[in-house]
């Protein structure tokens, strides 16, 4: 699908089909709304000036002739913000029907948040990702009309953000949403040198000969069920004349193409979904072709171990033990656990290279789900600071993350009797928190937060700028994450 394209312009151009124009719950415009519009027929349509409401306005008087007018709900002028203007482009891309050229005048609103920043790179992300369409393997696919949004009065730099965010997102959530019989580990393994390539990123992609070569015991172990050979992918992007003495930060992304559960096999309905086990590795992929494009001065490095998790005669079994890549031996007592296994050797790799963080990202445990439903993600992290840096850039990007402890006192729980670490719990319970205390035997104390997605990676239906199946989540919190420490 070819994505929508942004510019940013001072005034409206001629020829735009329809003009999102912004109101206040006083059902007032802002000055250089570029439309006039009746507060009496608004309410007569049931419009409340609402975020996220949109209504066409067949009389209204646009300042470029020929063009329809769209308004769009902004709340109270004073609490207007980010989340807002996302939600307002949202609404006007699920507003514009077959329109293929529009622009909107949503920054005119911005003076009323007091020359608040992100303000336009926000409504170009709601446009952009409400937009999304999966071209998927239908005969006759999803249509998608828009092609060119001009954003009137915005920052030229914030609409560039803006797109580089839409952009990354969408390759994310392609990718999750293809089929696993497609997006095989050696697939993911294809795209990432592509997307390389194309963005001047050096990669590797190892075979799964390498893989045991490099002692990846976790991954290895995993990927002996399956048919579909494993790989593990490192990009990276280094700033023009960057040195030694610039920051890098590693992500580590989960690439389970798909998960069955193991021979620790989950019901059908529990894999209904399981094609988007690769949500973090989409994410890290498509972050660091971002951070590139964007030309971030932080050098940026991705690790991604992607395997399928199949029940076979060669499969792991609960009782087996395998060895991580830093020698630390790990008991396997639930196949169906195994993400925390491939990242233990990817965590590895990545704090061997002295980052001066590490975040991974990862669509792993249920308990995520159970305890932040599927609009929070959850965040552990072994730095306050990290902690908090991650959180504010989730907020700025419409991702929110909450803190979970990691309850040293819960550490035991994971002690084997034949081996260093097992990988599930006795007693149960805590489930995310488990997980959390597992990887950080893999950071070698390097400042690390884990960001477990397993619910916000995937939406069931349309609401605002998600789109049902993948959502990329996490992608453009990592995009902020990585500009604000550039």
């Amino acid at each position: 699908m070819a994505g929508v394209s942004f510019e940013a312009a001072p005034e409206i151009p001629a020829g735009v089909e329809i003009l999102g124009v912004p109101v206040f719950s006083d059902l007032s415009v802002p000055p250089g709304a570029g439309a006039d519009v009746d507060p009496v027929l608004l309410r007569r349509f049931g419009f409340e000036g609402k975020p996220g409401q949109a209504q066409l306005i067949p009389s209204a008087t646009p300042s470029v002739e020929g063009t329809s007018v769209v308004a769009l709900g902004m709340g109270e002028a004073a609490e207007v913000d980010r989340d807002v203007f996302r939600k307002a482009g949202a609404a006007l891309a699920r507003a514009v029907g077959h329109a293929a050229v529009i622009a909107t005048t949503l920054p005119s609103a911005a003076k009323a948040a007091h020359g608040s920043s992100g303000l336009a790179q926000a409504a170009v992300e709601g446009i952009g990702l409400a937009s999304y369409r999966f071209a998927g393997n239908r005969k006759k696919s999803r249509e998608v009309h828009l092609e060119t949004v001009t954003v009137v009065g915005a920052d030229p730099d914030e609409v560039r953000a803006g797109q580089v965010a839409v952009d990354a997102t969408t390759s994310a959530r392609d990718w999750v949403n293809e089929p696993p019989r497609s997006l095989t580990p050696t697939r993911l393994g294809e795209l990432a040198t592509d997307l390389a390539e194309a963005h001047g990123l050096s990669v590797e992609v190892w075979d799964p000969e390498r893989i045991v070569a490099e002692r990846l015991g976790g991954l290895a172990g995993v990927a002996s069920g399956s048919e579909e050979q494993a790989r593990l992918i490192r990009v990276a992007y280094d700033p023009p004349g960057a040195g030694d003495e610039m920051a890098k930060i590693a992500l580590v992304g989960k690439g389970i193409t798909f998960d069955s559960g193991g021979l620790s096999l989950k019901t059908t309905s529990g894999m209904m979904t399981m094609k988007d086990d690769m949500g973090g590795a989409a994410a890290v992929l498509s972050t660091v072709a971002g951070a590139a494009v964007l030309g971030l001065g932080v050098r940026v490095v991705g690790w991604v171990a992607a395997t399928e998790n199949m029940p076979s005669g060669s499969a792991i079994h609960p009782g087996d033990v395998l060895v991580a890549r830093n020698g630390t031996t790990i008991e396997v007592l639930n196949t169906d656990a195994e993400g925390r296994l491939v990242l233990a050797d990817a965590l590895s790799l990545a704090a061997e290279e002295k980052p001066a963080a590490i975040i991974d990202v990862a669509t792993l445990t249920g308990a995520q789900i159970t305890a932040l439903g599927d609009r929070v993600a959850a965040v552990f992290s072994n730095d306050d600071t990290l902690a908090e840096k991650v959180i504010a850039a989730g907020a700025r990007a419409g991702e929110p993350f909450w803190r979970l402890p990691l309850v040293a006192s819960y550490r035991p729980k994971i002690d084997s009797e034949v081996a260093d670490l097992k990988n599930v719990a006795s007693g149960g319970g805590a489930g995310s928190i488990i997980a959390a205390l597992f990887l950080q035997e893999f950071v070698d104390g390097t400042l690390w937060a884990h960001l477990d997605i397993a619910g916000p990676a995937w939406s069931d239906g349309d609401d605002s700028w998600l789109v049902k199946g993948g959502t990329g989540w996490g992608t453009r919190t990592l995009l902020q994450f990585l500009s604000s420490w550039a």
